[in-house]
């Protein structure tokens, strides 16, 4: 399994829900199968965006390209920190 986890701050959350959600059929088309969202319990507009994806070269390509820079900067995304990770192991307790 391939996972992206981002994390980072955005001007409001409200507005760049909704580009997020608008996004949807772009991240599905370019391999992203499954996300979660969370917040910082202090501080609403501190996120992580943390998904599952086909490969990490399609992600990495999504991530980094010129379009979803674009995107990014009309949702208000402040300094994004992208981690690229490959699972090695899961279990539940």
């Amino acid at each position: 399994m391939q996972y992206v986890l981002i994390i980072h701050e955005v001007e409001s959350y409200p507005a760049w829900k909704v580009v997020f959600d608008q996004a949807a059929a772009m991240r599905k088309n370019a391999g992203e199968i499954s996300y979660q969202l969370l917040r910082h319990d202090r501080d609403a507009n501190n996120i992580v965006h943390f998904s599952q994806w086909s490969s990490l070269a399609h992600a990495r390509q999504f991530f980094e390209s010129p379009e979803l820079v674009e995107i990014r900067k009309t949702a208000g995304v402040k300094a994004p920190e992208f981690i690229y990770l490959q699972q090695i192991e899961s279990g539940v307790l």
